[in-house]
């Protein structure tokens, strides 16, 4: 893959408060360099601030869905480390059981590649990208949107987009609010040619020993990207696992090349999407899958939508105007992804409460499988899946169980 542009140096950059950008996007993540290349292509003069250095590390297990493939800017040079063509699935470590796609799309990237082309990508669209900038403070009144920087700059923009992550200033600002909160432990472990063998083309899933937890081990070549996410409130308990996980694996290293935790955030439903001309988009909105927690295809088709939106209030004849394209954006996502995220919170109530169910079901019935392999491949969707008389029935039952406790899980 091309290297990056460079950004340039902070002394030999055009100075951004010299004049009202159209549109400014904080955030190179998915959602952000997604919305940025949007607004660029629709006209507007755009602005992209990432307070890291471009490339960045982001904890993320990179494994691509079909609906993020399917999202990407056409020709985008993504370095696809491998594809995963197998899925291997496991309770606690027991009843272990490999399924093989019928369309094996599920590319494996290093998020720093990935955000670096779409990063390329925006700046090829036309807009301005500014790096080691982070933002301080916003304030909007008279239709513009004033914000402070880390550089001590004061920028004005028409439309501010978030794409600054979960716990983001933007996220604070529009007041969005969640329903669920996961921790996820991550490494990256460098591995020998036979453990490289041995991972090709296959990708791990192993349910674990916390209510709603799961490890999983994604094949990088060389690399191996490996964790453990479970509900926010007994780190202890989850670092404890995600150990064992990597030893049981073979991934126990001294010198991982990362070794990383995050908080992953999912929208409480009718959560605020906007406040004035400030919107949110990808994990700035919580938009998050609540059983995977697949978070790259939310990432880039709620940035694209925003991208979008934020041309349509720069063009609005006024305010009224510019206030019904931003609750129309708010509706577009609650009918896509909002369907999605709801769909996603029935099958999560099913997995916490029963994984010994979901296993069996994946792994001895092969209509299940068949419905998730074209899930993963982008050719349904989890509400699809979940509208399923099967899905149905399996969701109805789990309603009626008690929930286990973790050590039930074992």
């Amino acid at each position: 893959m091309p290297a990056p542009p460079a950004p340039a140096p902070a002394s030999s950059r055009p100075s951004p408060t010299s004049r009202t950008w159209d549109v400014t996007v904080v955030g190179a993540g998915p959602a952000g360099t997604t919305a940025a290349r949007v607004a660029a292509e629709h006209g507007c003069d755009t602005l992209l601030l990432e307070r890291a250095a471009i490339p960045r590390y982001k904890t993320c297990g990179g494994g691509l869905i079909g609906a993020s493939l399917a999202a990407l800017p056409p020709g985008l040079p993504l370095n696809v480390r491998d594809t995963a063509r197998a899925f291997t699935f496991s309770l606690g470590g027991r009843r272990e059981r490999t399924r093989i796609s019928a369309s094996p799309t599920c590319a494996m990237v290093f998020r720093s590649e990935l955000d670096a082309a779409l990063t390329e990508a925006a700046a090829a669209a036309g807009a301005t990208v500014h790096d080691e900038t982070a933002l301080t403070g916003l304030d909007q009144r008279d239709g513009t949107v004033t914000l402070r920087t880390n550089r001590g700059e004061s920028l004005r923009t028409r439309v501010l987009i978030g794409a600054d992550g979960s716990a983001g200033r933007v996220a604070r600002y529009v007041g969005v609010q969640c329903a669920q909160v996961d921790l996820a432990l991550e490494a990256e472990v460098p591995v020998d040619d036979r453990t490289a063998e041995r991972w090709r083309g296959r990708a791990l899933m192993e349910w674990g020993p916390l209510p709603g937890s799961f490890g999983w081990v994604f094949p990088k070549g060389d690399v191996c990207t490996a964790g453990v996410v479970a509900a926010r409130g007994n780190p202890a308990a989850l670092r404890a696992y995600k150990e064992d996980f990597l030893r049981r694996h073979g991934l126990l290293s001294a010198h991982p090349l990362h070794d990383t935790g995050h908080l992953t955030r999912c929208r409480r439903p009718g959560s605020p999407l906007s406040r004035g001309r400030v919107l949110v988009a990808g994990d700035a909105a919580a938009l998050v899958d609540h059983w995977s927690r697949e978070g790259i295809s939310y990432a880039l088709r709620s940035g694209a939508l925003a991208g979008r939106a934020a041309a349509g209030v720069v063009s609005a004849a006024g305010e009224a105007e510019a206030e019904t394209v931003t609750r129309h954006y708010g509706q577009r996502i609650d009918d896509v992804l909002g369907a999605e995220m709801r769909a996603s919170a029935t099958l999560m109530n099913l997995f916490a409460r029963t994984p010994s169910l979901v296993h069996t079901a994946l792994t001895r019935l092969p209509p299940v499988w068949r419905h998730l392999d074209a899930y993963i491949s982008g050719r349904s969707s989890v509400a699809g899946i979940m509208a399923t008389p099967l899905a149905r029935t399996a969701a109805a039952l789990g309603a009626a169980l008690p929930a286990r406790s973790a050590q039930g899980a074992r």
